[in-house]
């Protein structure tokens, strides 16, 4: 296994990040809420509270207003490498876990879905597994996360440009867990050997 780094942050989506109807929708990152440890499974992930509770993210499938109803994107992963080039194109509005992806790596180089298409593992500090993630495609980027990282200025000809570079995994991945673990700050992430 070839280590990719530490987890360095853990959050959840309490609700959608975008609201509104179509084509007039916007992106409010505000819903994000970081934590200190995650419990995912196959359905999803649960974020601890500052009292312990479990509070369920919006794509774990026992949310009431689910957005993941067939279970194919319970969990996301992103990159800090990946935060360093969406700041460097869109300036200081994007903060590390703005894109609301669940679990965020600490590493210098970028990754596509290519590069994760084996699967890839949370150990802990003692290299023991904690869970195994499926990734299954690349988060891709919608009108209003790339409206809002422009500061809500969009005309058509920018906003293809930014789609695009946005695109193939820059805004994460989708992942499915198999079995069940809690994963922590300071984890590490290992790709799968294929």
């Amino acid at each position: 296994m070839r280590e990719i780094g530490a987890v360095v942050r853990l959050q959840i989506q309490r609700a959608s990040l975008k609201t509104g109807e179509k084509p007039h929708r916007v992106y409010d990152p505000s819903p994000v809420l970081s934590v200190r440890r995650l419990a995912v499974d196959g359905d999803g992930v649960l974020g601890e509270g500052e009292d312990q509770s479990w509070i369920v993210d919006v794509h774990h499938r026992a949310h009431p207003r689910t957005k993941n109803p067939d279970g194919l994107h319970g969990v996301s992963v992103g990159f800090t490498s990946h935060y360093g080039a969406m700041r460097q194109r869109f300036g200081e509005r994007i903060t590390l876990g703005c894109a609301g992806e669940n679990i965020i790596v600490e590493t210098s180089r970028r990754f596509t879905l290519e590069d994760l298409a084996a699967g890839v593992i949370c150990v802990e500090a003692g290299g023991a597994e904690v869970v195994r993630l499926s990734v299954l495609e690349v988060a891709h980027p919608c009108r209003p996360f790339t409206g809002w990282a422009l500061g809500n200025v969009v005309e058509s000809e920018v906003l293809k440009s930014h789609l695009q570079f946005l695109d193939g995994g820059t805004r994460g991945f989708y992942c499915r867990g198999e079995g069940a673990g809690i994963v922590s700050l300071g984890d590490r992430l290992v790709l799968v050997e294929r």
